[in-house]
């Protein structure tokens, strides 16, 4: 998979891009878990994510946020994270100007992230969100939310606990417009080790593939 550095808005950011050979591919980003817990763009759930979307027949980026790894810059409590975002999005769409469908796929700190990103950019078409932390980001500036999505969770997760989730969701539902679908795997943590993880990959795979083929928002 190539190595990708593109500008960023401090500096550069490193990323592994996946091109379909159909110029006109669905285009996906997949952002990583808090940079300061050890989060990377090699972290399982992100390249499982990754490789999901790709097998579907997008065209995936995947990146280091500022600070991790080769990407400039340094924390930033997730305000230059989701510049960070933005950037990868905007590089994603000039490759790939004929795309119809763009999805943003966050898992834990990179959800909270991608989740922003669906307030700033309305050609979002679809999200996913893995573990969302609802116990320790405020979620409330999905008012309205503007695209439909998938939530997914571990019913055993002790760092973002199934409650606050299912209080997001709810949320959520009441908003006319769009679907919020809701998952919950049985028995797995935060970071869907062992089987858990194959059963997390097929139920995004099985969401995505159903909204492509609906059309829908």
């Amino acid at each position: 998979m190539p190595e990708v550095i593109f500008p960023g808005p401090e500096g550069r950011l490193e990323g592994r891009y996946h091109p379909q050979k159909e110029k006109d591919a669905p285009i996906a980003i997949v952002l990583h878990p808090h940079p300061q817990f050890g989060g990377t763009m090699n972290n399982k759930v992100v390249y499982n994510l990754h490789y999901a979307f790709y097998n579907m027949g997008f065209t995936v980026l995947r990146f280091n946020f500022r600070g991790v790894g080769r990407s400039q810059g340094e924390y930033d409590q997730g305000v230059g994270e989701l510049s960070d975002a933005a950037s990868a999005l905007d590089y994603l769409q000039s490759m790939n100007n004929n795309s119809k469908h763009c999805w943003v796929a966050g898992f834990s700190f990179g959800a909270w992230i991608g989740m922003q990103l669906l307030m700033r950019r309305p050609e979002i078409t679809g999200f996913i969100s893995v573990a969302p932390p609802a116990n320790m980001y405020d979620f409330s500036f999905l008012a309205p939310c503007p695209s439909s999505g998938l939530i997914i969770n571990g019913s055993a997760d002790r760092v973002a606990p199934p409650a606050d989730t299912v209080g997001l969701v709810n949320k959520l539902h009441e908003q006319k417009g769009i679907t919020i679908t809701h998952e919950e795997v049985e028995g797995a943590d935060h970071f869907f080790q062992d089987q858990h993880m194959d059963t997390m990959v097929g139920s995004v795979s099985d969401y995505v593939k159903r909204r492509l083929t609906e059309n829908s928002r």
